[in-house]
């Protein structure tokens, strides 16, 4: 395609390159497809010598697109205070995951900072650094549209302050739920941050030309904000795989029975259903060897529950590893553990390694909430089976079939999941033709 056929777009995103995560790789893939379906993205982002990255992965640098023109701009936030004043070399993960699950006096204070002087998030400092530069861009570009693609939602400030400046079309990328997200009580607003941040959310919701979420739950969410919001708007452009990343060979073992987390998991992720089940199938098949492989963020809440169930000597931790490292702890299971917290609002909760998981074509057992988006894609797929956080016995009898079936042939890889429409190839014509659409 020639360069004047593209629909030049401005693609403003806090986490790029060395972050880690899912919002660092939905951006990734979106700037490597967009241009094959006629959008030329841009990208302003935060230098990363100040960017506050509660994960690091720079292997994703390797997967930035040549000839991507990316642009980055100083920042001002308050974490390295943080770091000072606690004493801890991390800053908080996402959901608090890296912290204890009871706070003490200082992490409250520290709460309570960030959800009432920082609104809506720590991050906001940034924005008068990306509006400055997302100006001098537009002025000196030919930019036809803008995305702004949040958490940390402050970055959608930035776009609602271009679009009442230049009425661009904007589209507003809202990877998670904002005032409903499930930490949100643990800030300790008062009632007058509570209403700035749902101010700042509305005015988002009704400005953007167009609203993206990951999932049809979150859509419901939002639509319940402002009554005046048009359905239509939103649009539901979930996470996804890139096939070029699976490059391993699938290789389940032959004298191990690994099952195998990957990502951050806490205490609030209710798994103790699928503890007892595996306890219990220790049991009933001696002569099997279980494996359990936790691949992340791993809270020490968590370890311990896993201590209390008796699986410490089965289970495997290992710390967060590059994104294609990670995949290949996956090709090399038998079968893939899946959990979303147990909080309110987590039918919104489709996790981005979910479409991982489908593409490695391994089994899948999951525990979350039936007839969320996540059992519903899991189900549609045939990809596996979500169980409810009390369906013990359901669980055990499905995990004893595969233990079963494990002992005549360790291989139960799946011959074939239907997950061809969650290609970030895919999902990003979904995403230039809503571009296209917008701009006629």
């Amino acid at each position: 395609m020639k360069k004047t056929d593209q629909t030049d777009l401005l693609y403003i995103s806090y986490y790029w390159p060395p972050s880690g995560g899912p919002g660092v790789q939905r951006g990734l893939k979106f700037c490597k497809y967009l241009p094959q379906f006629g959008i030329q993205p841009t990208v302003l982002t935060v230098d990363e010598k100040q960017a506050s990255y509660a994960l690091l992965d720079p292997s994703f640098a390797d997967e930035v697109p040549p000839g991507l023109k990316v642009y980055r701009t100083n920042t001002s936030e308050p974490f390295e205070y943080y770091k000072k004043l606690s004493g801890k070399k991390e800053i908080p993960y996402s959901g608090f995951a890296n912290q204890n699950s009871k706070d003490s006096l200082l992490d409250k204070v520290f709460k309570f900072v960030r959800g009432n002087l920082f609104i809506p998030d720590a991050r906001v400092g940034w924005n008068k650094h990306a509006l400055a530069k997302a100006e001098e861009l537009l002025k000196n570009g030919t930019f036809k549209a803008i995305l702004t693609t949040s958490p940390p939602h402050s970055t959608q400030l930035i776009g609602l302050k271009l679009k009442q400046k230049y009425n661009l079309t904007w589209i507003a990328d809202l990877r998670d739920p904002w005032t409903d997200i499930h930490y949100y009580d643990q800030l300790y607003h008062t009632a007058l941050a509570k209403r700035l941040d749902a101010k700042y959310e509305k005015q988002v919701l009704q400005h953007a030309d167009a609203i993206l979420v990951t999932s049809e739950d979150t859509k419901r969410l939002f639509l319940n904000k402002p009554a005046s919001i048009d359905s239509r708007k939103i649009h539901v452009i979930p996470n996804g795989y890139d096939g070029a990343d699976f490059t391993f060979d699938s290789k389940p073992p032959k004298n191990e029975f690994i099952i195998t987390y990957t990502g951050t998991i806490t205490e609030n992720y209710n798994i103790d259903v699928f503890l007892k089940v595996l306890a219990t199938l220790l049991s009933l098949f001696s002569d099997i060897n279980y494996k359990l492989r936790f691949v992340g963020k791993v809270s020490e809440g968590m370890k311990k529950r896993i201590e209390k169930a008796g699986l410490l000597g089965i289970t495997e931790f290992i710390p967060y590893v590059p994104h294609q490292e990670s995949i290949k702890y996956m090709m090399e299971s038998t079968v893939l553990f899946l959990a979303i917290a147990d909080v309110d609002n987590v039918y919104a909760n489709v996790p981005g390694k979910l479409f991982e998981y489908l593409a490695s074509n391994k089994p899948i057992i999951a525990l979350g909430p039936v007839h969320s988006d996540m059992d519903r894609i899991i189900d549609e797929c045939g990809a596996g089976r979500l169980f409810h956080y009390t369906a013990h016995d359901l669980m055990l009898d499905h995990m004893t079939q595969w233990s079963k079936a494990w002992k005549i042939n360790p291989n139960l890889d799946l011959p074939y999941i239907n997950h061809s429409r969650f290609s970030r190839e895919s999902l990003s014509n979904e995403l230039a033709e809503l571009i296209k659409g917008l701009l006629k």
